[in-house]
């Protein structure tokens, strides 16, 4: 007998190989396995994508940190992870996008004053030509930019104040649970939110200051510091993604402007 995932030669009376630890099935598919499966991957209380969302919430470093010291069987996995949060934004796009389009029917930040400058017909960011909803629809693509960019920041941050305890493809270990975890959060408050008809600009605000709080909570724990230290780097970090992102806007603004002109 050998494993259908790694073709490992295994006895007849193994019910795990010893090689990738995959659980041998010997009997044929039914739709009660197929339940039973579902279950103890999702649903039971005690298995990985469960105790992973719990832990990055209770103790985050337990997670992260097993996770770069080489632990692969007791969580899930940082890009399954990930791809599972992003998979729950589809859903949270399909449905504003079917049932809650009304969302998305908010003004702008700054009214129409755009409106009042030339060639706004032309703009990507006008009022004419801005809308939420498009904005929305990449949000999957935005989640996945941003994490190069905080990883960046938080990797100088710490390298600069003399804290190297992890290198840059760590901290895009760090910062990838930690967007992940963010991102389930968001999506599961904006569509029980919406359910209730609370205004969208609310439930944004109100995710903004979770996202704040969770990651300088992130911070705290990964890396061991006090309370000031961490705020201190909480804040250099904060600096350094706007500088990152003021200079892509900026980039962007003189591209459209020549474009434009």
């Amino acid at each position: 007998m050998t494993c259908k995932n790694c073709d490992t030669k295994l006895l007849d009376t193994q019910k795990y190989c010893f090689e990738c630890g995959a659980k041998v099935i010997k009997n044929r598919l039914t739709l009660k396995s197929i339940f039973q499966d579902i279950n103890s991957q999702f649903f039971n209380y005690d298995n990985k994508l469960f105790q992973t969302f719990k832990l990055l919430f209770t103790k985050p470093e337990e997670v992260i940190i097993s996770f770069i010291n080489g632990t692969r069987k007791k969580y899930i996995n940082v890009i399954q992870y990930f791809a599972i949060s992003l998979t729950l934004v589809g859903f949270q796009i399909f449905l504003m996008n079917t049932f809650f389009k009304d969302a998305y029917n908010i003004d702008m930040p700054f009214g129409n004053t755009l409106e009042n400058f030339p060639n706004q017909d032309k703009n990507p960011f006008s009022p004419q030509n801005f809308s939420y909803e498009e904005v929305n629809n990449y949000q999957s693509l935005i989640y996945i930019l941003s994490v190069p960019f905080s990883a960046i920041a938080t990797w100088l941050t710490y390298f600069i104040i003399g804290n190297r305890r992890f290198n840059f493809t760590e901290h895009i270990i760090i910062n990838l649970y930690y967007s992940a975890q963010i991102v389930i959060v968001t999506a599961i408050i904006t569509i029980l939110f919406l359910c209730f008809g609370i205004n969208f600009m609310l439930i944004t605000g109100l995710i903004t200051i979770v996202n704040f709080i969770y990651f300088y909570y992130v911070l705290k724990r990964v890396f061991n510091t006090s309370y000031l230290e961490t705020l201190g780097s909480f804040f250099i970090i904060l600096v350094f993604i706007s500088a990152v992102f003021l200079t892509i806007s900026l980039l962007l603004g003189l591209i459209i402007g020549i474009l434009i002109a």
